[in-house]
This record gives C-alpha cells, structure tokens and sequence, in this order.
C-alpha cells in the first residue's frame, strides 16, 4: 500500500537517513575488504570473495530498503526491521570480544532505527492504519 498525499513523518526521514548511512559504512567495509582480498599474500580466496560479497549486498539491501521506504512502500518496513535487529547480537558479540566501545552503539543504533520504523507516525505513514 502506497499513501502519498501527506508529508513524510520525521521519524520515517531519520529512519531512512539512518539506513542510508549504515549503507554507507558497510559500502566503505566491503570496499576495504575487497582491497584486502586482492592484495593479500596468502588467503582462502573463495571464502574471502563470500565475505565481501555479502557486505556489499548488505550495503545494497540497507540503501534500497531506506529508498522503498522513502517512497512509502510498506512491505520495506519488515526487511529493515530485521537488519536493524541483526545489530543486537552482532554489537552483543563484539561487547563480548572487548570492544563495547563499538558494540554498544550498535546495539543503540539498531534499537533507535527498529523504534523509529515501529512509531506510530511511521506507521501511520506506510498505511498501517
């Protein structure tokens, strides 16, 4: 369902600025580890390829999913959700690791955003009610 007649809520813009950010940065780690993959010495290529390639699709899937949601389309909202929700044990193991230093705003930032496309205006917005 599609509602374009009112304006976009602030909640739906800074969720979409959000996503399109974290595209960002998993596009500028999945450039790096390519950089990686072609100049190391030694490596398990084929299993250094798939990690790449899942970064970039990542990078791809945050960027169109803040794009389908800029433009209201409601089926976008769960996809989100469930990268957003990725985050949590992601930014849990990395607490784990010892480096809560950026494992805790990654676990805020998936709680933030996962809030955000839950608000009512939001949801409001994407013609869920």
């Amino acid at each position: 369902m599609t509602i374009d007649s009112a304006p976009i809520p602030v909640t739906l813009r800074w969720a979409v600025r959000l996503l399109w950010a974290e595209a960002v940065a998993v596009g500028l780690i999945a450039a790096w580890l390519l950089w990686a993959d072609l100049t190391a010495t030694t490596t398990d290529l084929p299993s250094a390829l798939l990690v790449t390639a899942f970064a970039i699709g990542a990078a791809v899937a945050l960027w169109a999913l803040g794009r389908a949601l800029l433009r209201r389309r409601a089926g976008a909202r769960a996809p989100a959700i469930v990268l957003q929700l990725m985050l949590l044990p992601i930014g849990w193991f990395m607490i784990q690791a010892g480096l809560g230093w950026l494992g805790v705003p990654l676990m805020v930032l998936g709680l933030g955003v996962g809030w955000l496309l839950v608000s009512p205006p939001t949801t409001r917005a994407l013609g869920f009610e």
